[in-house]
C-alpha cells in the first residue's frame, strides 16, 4: 500500500463521510457544502448549485473562525462543514486537516462530485 494510500485511509476514520444523498439532505439542514474542485474540473464537469467554492490551497485559512481570511459562514468550531473534490479523496485529507483546525463536524462526499452527479442530484452545466 502507498503511503498516500495509508494516510488517506487514516484520515477517514476520524469522522463519518457521507453519500450524495446524505450531504444533499444535510444542507437542507443547514449544513454548508464546501466544493474544492479546480475551477477547470468545475467548468468541464459543471457546478453545484448553493455551494461555497474554497480552493483546497486556502482552505484552512477560509474555514477557520479564528482566521481574519475566513469566510463569513465559518462562524464557529461547530458549523457541520462537508466537502467536495471531483472524486473523494482530496475532500478526505482537507476534512481531518479541518478537523485539526477544530472543526468538530467536518466531513467529506464519499464518491465526490462524479458520485454527486451520478446520483442524480442539481449540477448546473
Amino acid at each position: 500500500m502507498a503511503a498516500i494510500d495509508e494516510l488517506v485511509r487514516r484520515a477517514r476514520q476520524r469522522f463519518k463521510r457521507l453519500t450524495p444523498p446524505e450531504a444533499q439532505a444535510a444542507r437542507s439542514r443547514g449544513a454548508l457544502l464546501v466544493d474544492t474542485r479546480t475551477a477547470d474540473q468545475r467548468g468541464s464537469g459543471g457546478s453545484i448549485p448553493g455551494a461555497l467554492v474554497i480552493d483546497r490551497t486556502v482552505l484552512e485559512w477560509r474555514l477557520d473562525p479564528t482566521s481574519p481570511t475566513r469566510v463569513p459562514e465559518a462562524a464557529n468550531t461547530e458549523i457541520h462543514v462537508i466537502l467536495i473534490c471531483q472524486e473523494g479523496y482530496s475532500s478526505s485529507l482537507a476534512a481531518a486537516s479541518l478537523l485539526d483546525l477544530g472543526l468538530v463536524n467536518a466531513t467529506d462526499v464519499i464518491g465526490g462530485f462524479e458520485a454527486w452527479r451520478a446520483a442524480g442530484l442539481p449540477v448546473n452545466r
